[in-house]
């Protein structure tokens, strides 16, 4: 068993660069889903699991406007779909030795802006008066996070969806843990968003001179200065 958890690890994690607080529980997780998904569910099957978690959330939010904050919860449930989805797609195609990487790296991008989008619009369907600004915000701040990763990736030629100690497991857990402060203390996820704006715009901005630092490195190199 240990065995064969080893190979898989090694399978899904080995074209991925993680540095996220729950790595080693996140992929020992992922070791023993992918060797028990059923033969039937392929990558593309998860990549629209994961979007559906997505729509999930939006909906979450606009139930809650609507009718009950409570409904926010179901939006915890949306973010552990798109996990599912979103972290095994890619994953399950290595294991199972099918891998097509710059088809499947084309549709995960993509489809991971449209989830940004449903949380976003989601926050601004929810919020009211200018906070409704801060769907906007987010949408933004998190696409650059997501640009970042990209030119990182072409930079340097390894890719990392982690910033430093947070991936998109931990940005998920907190927006569920914003969801459940919301339903118990109304209006908080205004503040608690903003706060998160905020350092997401600071790490996404030390993130982007430290890129520019590696490219500048690379660009003398090549030259030969």
């Amino acid at each position: 068993m240990k065995q064969a958890q080893k190979l898989a690890l090694a399978k899904i994690s080995h074209d991925r660069e993680r540095t996220n607080i729950l790595k080693k529980q996140e992929q020992n997780a992922l070791a023993f889903l992918v060797r028990h998904v059923p033969a039937f569910i392929s990558p593309n099957m998860l990549t629209a699991i994961g979007l559906a978690g997505s729509f999930v959330v939006l909906a979450s939010f606009i139930l809650a406007s609507w009718a009950n904050s409570c409904f926010l919860l179901l939006g915890i449930a949306g973010f552990a779909i798109h996990w599912l989805g979103d972290s095994l797609d890619g994953r399950i195609a290595y294991y199972r030795n099918s891998p097509r990487k710059w088809y499947g790296t084309s549709l995960d991008v993509s489809v991971d802006w449209i989830s940004v989008i449903c949380i976003g619009l989601g926050y601004m369907f929810y919020a009211n008066g200018g906070w409704k600004l801060g769907g906007f915000v987010f949408v933004v701040l998190y696409g650059w996070s997501m640009l970042l990763a990209q030119l990182r990736y072409k930079v340097t030629n390894r890719y990392s969806i982690d910033s430093g100690l947070f991936g998109p497991t931990e940005v998920r857990i907190i927006l569920s843990l914003m969801l459940v402060c919301e339903v118990v203390i109304p209006r908080s996820i205004h503040y608690v968003s903003s706060l998160c704006c905020a350092i997401l715009l600071i790490v996404n901005v030390l993130d982007f001179f430290k890129l520019l630092k590696i490219a500048d490195l690379k660009d003398k190199a090549e030259k030969g200065i």
